[in-house]
């Protein structure tokens, strides 16, 4: 937990715009990738057809989207960030497997891997000093 806390003092000291922009362009990206797994469910069945031999392989239809659309908003607001973001790493993990193991798509692949690791830098850094954890913590 030390660890967190000082990470935290790092990220407010270092606290920048180009930063903040990118957690909400990352937030924007999933809470529309939600949205575009939602109103299309048949082509999310088909990005999900390389994992159709798994067990319990349809669950992950009714965990992927909600977890793209709430943890999308969360991150744009700067709410619970890091757990927000941790939702998402094994969807992402997920999303860059679906292209070795199914079709290979290449836009696809880096846009997932640039949400990886945009996700994990905020996992890291935590949501800045422009979010509502930020204000949240300074009210108390």
């Amino acid at each position: 937990m030390g660890r967190i806390k000082q990470w935290n003092k790092w990220a407010n000291a270092h606290a920048y715009y180009p930063i903040d922009l990118l957690r909400i362009a990352l937030g924007v990206f999933l809470f529309m990738k939600g949205v575009d797994f939602m109103s299309n469910p048949e082509q999310m069945r088909a990005l999900m057809e390389p994992f159709g031999k798994i067990p319990g392989s349809m669950s992950f239809l009714h965990y992927i989207a909600p977890a793209h659309f709430v943890g999308g908003f969360l991150i744009v607001i700067g709410l619970l960030t890091r757990w927000a973001v941790a939702v998402q790493i094994p969807v992402l993990i997920g999303a860059i497997l679906t292209n070795f193991l199914g079709e290979m798509n290449m836009s696809n692949l880096i846009m997932a891997m640039i949400a990886f690791l945009a996700c994990c830098f905020f996992f890291v850094y935590g949501s800045g000093k422009r979010s509502a954890d930020y204000y949240l913590k300074m009210q108390q």
